[in-house]
């Protein structure tokens, strides 16, 4: 895709394109669910971003089309194809005849970023009021057209009708372009019950996974604009490194070169295309100093709990499980290790900015297009008015990855060179300098009595405390410019919380959280950040407390979670997968291949998702590798909005959480991360998928729609761990579950029994 001038499309231009609702404009060569990114409208003022107005988030054109405006964006989810089912449904329009426009930040309401599995629940019920709102103008407008009662207009496919009989009806554009109106958002429009949902709970196609699977959809990494010149980063050689001294001569001798620009400790080679700039960089000998103050790897966990703690939280408090452990005759204790994991997105992190005249136009990937805007507005000391985000699809995130930090130096190189700049990270970039998930440790002790009830349970963790209420991440190039050494700086992103407190009903639990002032690396969220930390070990120790118990594991946490619609997705999976009840691990398997099944659950914080698991595996006890079999997911997510959308999320997430389960951990040494390829930061491959993912969903209407991004994530690990200790009889407690780590836990249950 070819950009021209983004600002050379007049004023006059963009009116002339029509008027219906408020303004009403049509944009070429957009397709549904896909972004505003050639030949998109200016900012100015041109566009109503006003929450409290209903042209902020939906433009009714003067050909028809319907655009649809949200600040959330597609990370290749498909959650833009739900926000167009919500409005259309209230809207009774075409879907077909929808166009969305996301994550522009001059067109679009800040919804904050796409993150916690919050687009449906936080933009759609925005769009969705917008919708309503729209509805009852039009509806208004008809009766006045019509001359009859509101109450007899027909509203059906884009058409108003003069009552339930005729057939020719009005269209909406139509209707409204001799009655425009401009509409303020009624919080309280009435809404469309679910009894009479036509189109959400459909499983509606997204239309962007054709053009995906055949090549043909435009990603971030395929955008072009005129005049644009490439560069290559030469991020330090070490964490906290400081840069000394820097020799292009032989860069200058590359064809394509064009100079070399030092901010700090931000270093670029820029070159008229991009394999220029890879051999310029490559061509720079940049001297870096010397910086070793990473912990030993092998020491990590132990490194977590010395970091100086900011503060210690005391989340729950009931009861006295410190005399109950006390008294007790027998203790359960485990402790539970999540490593620090990256992004590892497929394609690296890449973005273009555009400095011109005061003004900064940029078109990145992140997945906060607003935060990102005023992030960078702060590090260029600009106005936010002065900045335009334009989102572009790329390689997947999950939280922060890469690029926010590859828009930010775009910004700063196209305002030192005074043209518009492409950053294309490199894959040891992308791995070695992205935001990574904090370590976490988790302590955990409980007493079971004699009627195999919990009575005590103490749960004790470290996590990074949250510096600011708005989340930012710094931005490595705003580090990087002030030359800072990024060791002691209070960068931790927070909400790593989440689901700390197990849901279970114990009579005495407490729960306390040591915040850590710092943490190792640069940290940011991590898909289900915090929920996935503590589901797994809450989970896996509810396991250990039915193994105390001599109880099958599903029936025991039905005992104590007294919760309707967490004791429904367990029941809803005990069911699916054929689950027999019985206490875990049987017996030793004396052969080579060793087979078990475990189970998890979650009651996922703060929008109450609800997720069940059951999940098969063989391990070889020779060799320690594991296979996964079939996994089971009973999901409850409300109001399912596109039932072929969720079980994609829940799939994704199943791959995905089982990579992270068995491999993911970033390896370093006492300076810089070393796992900075696909050898050394491995990921699952396609024959390691599971043999079979099967999902139950649990329609609510009656419940408002949450989340499905992430639940998922929290039950797999812990799952995994239950049904490797129903295999062998032991239970890893640290992440990832490789097969050395396998092999350790086998030898450390002595040999096996000769099959006779």
């Amino acid at each position: 895709m070819r950009i021209s001038d983004p600002t050379s499309i007049s004023r006059r231009h963009f009116f002339l394109q029509g008027a219906a609702l408020v303004v009403g404009f049509s944009l070429s060569r957009l397709s549904f669910a896909e972004i505003a990114g050639e030949d998109a409208v200016p900012a100015a003022l041109t566009k109503s971003v006003d929450p409290a107005r209903v042209d902020a988030f939906l433009v009714l054109g003067a050909d028809g089309t319907l655009t649809l405006y949200t600040g959330k964006v597609n990370l290749g989810t498909g959650n833009t194809t739900a926000l167009a089912q919500m409005v259309v449904e209230e809207l009774e329009f075409p879907l077909e005849r929808v166009r969305v426009v996301q994550g522009d930040t001059a067109m679009t309401v800040d919804q904050g970023p796409t993150n916690g599995s919050m687009s449906v629940q936080g933009a759609g019920i925005q769009l969705r009021q917008a919708a309503a709102t729209a509805g009852a103008a039009i509806r208004r407008a008809a009766a006045r057209a019509f001359r009859i009662p509101e109450v007899e207009v027909r509203m059906e496919n884009g058409l108003a009708f003069r009552g339930t009989d005729h057939l020719e009806g009005i269209a909406y554009h139509q209707l409204l372009a001799t009655q425009p109106e401009t509409l303020g958002l009624d919080p309280k429009a009435p809404l469309k019950s679910p009894r009479n949902y036509r189109v959400v709970g459909q499983p509606v196609k997204r239309d962007d996974v054709r053009s995906k699977v055949f090549a043909e959809f435009t990603y971030m990494h395929d955008v072009r604009i005129d005049g644009m010149v490439h560069a290559r980063i030469l991020h330090p050689d070490a964490y906290g490194a400081q840069l000394s001294a820097v020799d292009d001569q032989h860069a200058q001798k590359v064809p394509g070169f064009l100079r070399t620009v030092r901010v700090g400790n931000l270093l670029a080679a820029i070159a008229t295309d991009e394999w220029s700039a890879i051999c310029s960089a490559r061509a720079i000998r940049a001297t870096w100093s010397s910086w070793s103050g990473l912990p030993e790897e092998t020491k990590l966990f132990d490194a977590v709990r010395a970091l100086p703690i900011h503060e210690q939280g005391k989340l729950l408090e009931r009861g006295e499980p410190d005399a109950e452990i006390k008294k007790a005759g027998k203790v359960v204790h485990a402790t539970y290790c999540w490593p620090m994991q990256t992004h590892g997105s497929i394609g690296p992190s890449c973005a273009i900015g555009d400095y011109r005249d005061g003004k900064l136009t940029v078109w990145s990937s992140t997945q906060a297009p607003h935060m990102t805007r005023d992030q960078i507005a702060a590090m260029m000391k600009m106005g936010t008015s002065d900045i335009r985000l334009i989102y572009v699809e790329g390689a997947g995130c999950y939280g922060r990855n890469g690029h926010e930090d590859a828009t930010a130096e775009a910004a700063i190189l196209s305002k030192a060179v005074g043209q518009p700049v492409r950053v294309q990270w490199m894959r040891q970039d992308e791995h070695g300098w992205d935001p990574k998930g904090a370590p976490v440790v988790c302590d955990v002790a409980g007493v079971v009595d004699s009627h195999g009830r919990i009575q005590a349970w103490k749960y004790t963790t470290w996590v990074p405390y949250r510096v600011s209420g708005n989340a930012d991440v710094p931005l490595l190039a705003a580090e990087l410019v002030r030359s800072s050494t990024m060791v002691d700086e209070p960068n931790n992103a927070g909400g790593m919380e989440f689901n700390v407190i197990a849901p279970y009903d114990v009579p005495n639990m407490s729960v306390v959280v040591n915040r850590t002032s710092t943490t190792f690396l640069r940290p940011a969220w991590l898909r289900g950040p915090g929920r996935l930390q503590h589901t797994y070990a809450n989970e896996s120790f509810m396991d250990e407390l039915a193994v105390a118990a001599n109880e099958d594991p599903l029936k025991f946490r039905l005992r104590h979670f007294d919760d309707s619609r967490a004791q429904a997705v367990l029941r809803a999976v005990e069911s699916r997968s054929g689950w027999q009840r019985r206490p875990l691990f049987p017996a030793r398997s004396t052969s080579d291949i060793a087979r078990g099944r475990g189970m998890a659950c979650v009651r996922y914080e703060p929008n109450r998702a609800y997720v069940a698991s059951v999940i098969e595996i063989e391990l070889n006890q020779r060799t320690g590798v594991l296979k996964i079999g079939k996994v089971t997911i009973a999901h409850d997510c409300g109001l399912i909005v596109n039932p072929d959308g969720v079980r994609n999320q829940v799939e994704g997430e199943v791959v995905q959480t089982i990579s992270r389960t068995l491999f993911e951990h970033v390896s370093f040494s006492r300076s810089a991360v070393t796992s900075v390829d696909w050898l050394t930061y491995r990921l699952l491959k396609f024959p390691e998928l599971p043999s079979e993912i099967d999902v139950v969903l649990l329609d609510r209407p009656e419940q408002p729609p949450v989340g499905a991004g992430e639940p998922t994530c929290a039950v797999i690990p812990s799952a995994i761990a239950s049904a490797i200790y129903d295999a062998i009889g032991v239970r890893p407690r640290s992440v990832p579950f490789t097969p050395s780590s396998l092999l350790e836990l086998l030898q450390s249950q002595g040999p096996r029994s000769s099959p006779s």
